[in-house]
């Protein structure tokens, strides 16, 4: 046994122990030495918590960042990026610039957000700048489209207030959390439907931070064709791509389970919008998923539960993957490493940003000027007015 990853889990998926097993690595107790722990959510708060004190030693590693919730929260994420936002201004940093109108050149990729209960006041004012906007509010600490509903009237808010059992804003102890957020509603539509992308980022240190983007991600699509009619506010098969609400629609497809793999949907915006503008989207996308890191510095929480065959093999593959960079070689692991590993390892991972080898070229400011090209997101508003280019964030 000398040698051997020691490891455990609380969470009962097959994708999980089948990979350990396969590792020939040793399964054990979490009382007994371990060297690898996938930890639940809640396993993580609770070994991680103020009370336990508890410390990692040299040669464990765990699954999540013990302060995943900073991203995964829905609530901390807007406060984290907010002030994101705040100290790059503070700095003068070239990220943090703004048009003539106070919007974020490099950042704007957070929609009008409030909290509610704390923030009633401010929402308010917001809304009746615009009183026919539709908005959406989703609780902070649930998941799976879990008590998220839409609204477009004042009146609605204050419905909801009382059915919460709480007769006043002002009082907020007793109140669950929510966060409020102006509604998207000419979202793009693939056959008249909704859809979201499922996308699996792997952080593998934040000192410096270097993380990886999985190219085996996929799109939920909605049941219904999206109509952003008032009549339908209340129908979630319509706005929600959750497949927890939307496997029990009447049109979901238990075999393919309304998915599409990312691949497909990059061939399919290829063909209607040309590769240029798809190459700009994804190249965005992968700006918003750095930036979201380095505003929290933490993992995020993906769901290992398998809807369909293809997704059983999927995240199988998505978890092998993601140990042999997180446990080079299987051998035990060893903090003081903390090297990239080597390419033919990544599997279907791709070096999404590495904050090492930015600095070592030079690139550590995140936008300079280079004529003649324009990679980075928003990069072709200088292309067109003749100034030079804001280059890519790699």
């Amino acid at each position: 046994m000398a040698g051997k990853v020691k490891w455990v889990t609380d969470i009962e998926k097959s994708v999980l122990i089948n990979n350990f097993e396969k590792r020939g690595w040793i399964q054990v107790t979490e009382n007994e030495d371990w060297n690898f722990y996938w930890m639940s959510v809640q396993t993580i708060r609770n070994v991680f918590s103020v009370e336990t004190g508890y410390r990692l030693s040299d040669d464990q590693i765990v699954n999540h960042f013990p302060n995943h919730y900073e991203l995964t929260r829905k609530d901390l994420m807007v406060k984290n990026i907010k002030r994101y936002r705040k100290e790059l201004e503070k700095e003068g940093s070239p990220l943090a610039e703004k048009d003539e109108n106070g919007k974020y050149l490099y950042l704007d990729f957070v929609p009008v957000t409030y909290m509610l209960p704390a923030d009633y006041n401010l929402f308010v004012e917001e809304f009746r700048k615009s009183p026919s906007s539709t908005w959406i509010m989703k609780p902070c600490g649930k998941a799976q489209g879990k008590g998220i509903f839409l609204i477009n009237k004042l009146s609605q808010i204050k419905k909801w207030s009382r059915d919460s059992k709480t007769s006043s804003f002002v009082s907020q102890s007793s109140k669950e959390a929510y966060v409020i957020s102006l509604y998207i509603n000419n979202p793009l539509l693939i056959g008249g439907r909704k859809f979201d992308l499922r996308l699996y980022v792997l952080v593998s240190t934040y000192r410096p931070l270097r993380c990886y983007m999985y190219k085996l991600g996929f799109c939920r699509f909605c049941t219904v064709k999206y109509t952003p009619s008032t009549s339908e506010l209340d129908n979630m098969f319509v706005h929600l791509t959750n497949v927890a609400i939307q496997k029990h629609g009447d049109d979901y497809n238990h075999i393919h389970g309304g998915k599409w793999t990312v691949s497909n949907l990059r061939l399919y915006l290829e063909s209607t919008r040309g590769k240029e503008v798809t190459s700009k989207l994804f190249d965005e996308i992968h700006w918003i998923i750095v930036q979201s890191l380095k505003a929290v510095a933490v993992n995020a929480s993906p769901s290992l539960t398998s809807s369909t065959a293809n997704d059983r093999i999927l995240k199988y593959n998505l978890i092998n993957d993601t140990l042999n960079i997180a446990v080079p070689n299987g051998e035990i692991p060893d903090c003081k490493w903390n090297k990239s590993p080597p390419k033919e390892v990544l599997g279907n991972y791709e070096i999404l940003y590495d904050e090492e080898l930015a600095q070592g070229d030079g690139a550590d400011r995140e936008l300079r000027s280079r004529p003649g090209q324009s990679l980075g997101p928003k990069g072709s508003r200088s292309r067109d007015s003749g100034r030079t280019v804001l280059t890519t964030w790699k």
